[in-house]
């Protein structure tokens, strides 16, 4: 009969997750909503594509750090009902819808950036000038203060993380139409406004993009970016009395929360709770894994302790752990996925077959 352990930490409301201090958030969103009401005017006035563009894309960094508050309070809410994890996971969507609007604005600006290129317009870079570098300033404080909104020593999460790409794409943005305004001022050259808008164009495609792709991985249920899942295996079967690893899933509940799980089959006569015990504070030290799930058996023993001969005592007083006995190399899960690992076996090589149809499952 097989059994399954779990480390001994909660994965109740008091999980770790990145939640941030609203109260940073709350000013930052304030702050950037009173400059884009004055920059609206300031753009129309000038007859400036740019501004107007700093504006639109001020106003989705107000929606984006609305949405952060919105969903961390979401995201703090207790598990409960089939919810087990609790709502952590709304801020890949969070994430996700940030991810969307940065690349739906970035088309429609690259749409008129072409339209001023092809039919330039008298633009005012005094006022350009003037209102760009103001706008510098207050994305530096809103910059700032969302910074401060991140928990000290903890990484920020996809939801503040989508809040600060839209802020600090805006301060690049700015600092462009600023070099801009002095370009139309030197020389006349009208066309360095719209030009200046495909600069924030391509900044924000990036932000947004790398979004997307961040959210999409979680969605996904991807192993967390810098792990490798096969040197995971490998090592996890390089332990002390490990004799295979198989079905290793890591994936992210959320952002920074990894979890991970396996089913561990453990040397003949060996302790499998010590085993455990070793794989778990191998993850936790090196993977920073704490949400870990293992299914740990004995391996069939086809040695002389198997036969009644010296060493079946110690054999007995495992076998009471309640640990059943597979051989290794054998199906041991009804539908198993992935590579196995071995010790000695750095590549985990070895495909596991689903029992019900013999094919291999990569």
């Amino acid at each position: 009969m097989s059994w399954r352990e779990h480390n001994g930490h909660a994965h109740g409301a008091g999980a770790a997750g990145p939640d941030p201090n609203t109260r940073w958030l709350a000013a930052a969103g304030v702050l950037i909503l009173a400059f884009m009401a004055g920059e609206v005017v300031a753009g129309l006035l000038a007859h400036s594509l740019a501004l107007l563009s700093d504006a639109a894309h001020m106003l989705t960094d107000a929606a984006s750090i609305g949405l952060a508050l919105a969903t961390a309070k979401i995201a703090a809410r207790p598990p409960r009902g089939g919810y087990t994890y609790g709502l952590r996971r709304a801020e890949i969507l969070s994430a996700q819808a940030n991810g969307i609007t940065l690349v739906l604005l970035a088309a429609w600006l690259a749409y008129e950036a072409v339209r001023r290129l092809l039919a330039p317009q008298p633009v005012n870079g005094a006022v350009m000038l003037t209102v760009a570098l103001v706008g510098v300033g207050v994305n530096l404080a809103a910059t700032w203060l969302i910074a401060r909104a991140s928990a000290p020593g903890r990484r920020r999460g996809l939801n503040l993380e989508g809040a600060f790409a839209h802020v600090l794409t805006d301060l690049y943005a700015f600092a462009a139409t600023a070099v801009a305004a002095v370009v139309v001022l030197a020389t006349g050259f009208n066309r360095a406004d719209p030009i200046a808008t495909l600069v924030v164009v391509a900044l924000m495609l990036r932000a947004g993009g790398g979004l997307i792709r961040a959210s999409g991985r979680i969605f996904l249920e991807a192993a967390p970016a810098g792990l490798d899942p096969a040197a995971i295996g490998a090592a996890m079967a390089a332990r002390p009395h490990v004799a295979e690893v198989h079905d290793l899933h890591i994936w992210e509940i959320t952002s920074g929360m990894p979890a991970a799980s396996a089913h561990v089959l453990v040397a003949p006569r060996q302790d499998c709770h010590a085993v455990r015990a070793d794989l778990e504070a191998l993850f936790a030290r090196e993977y920073g894994i704490t949400h870990l799930t293992l299914q740990v058996d004995h391996a069939a023993d086809t040695g002389p302790a198997a036969n009644g001969d010296a060493g079946a005592g110690a054999d007995a007083e495992h076998a009471g752990q309640g640990a059943a006995a597979h051989p290794p190399g054998e199906e041991h899960c009804e539908d198993a996925h992935g590579p196995r690992y071995l010790p000695g076996n750095a590549t985990g090589g070895f495909v596991s077959k689903s029992r019900a149809t013999g094919e291999s499952r990569e």
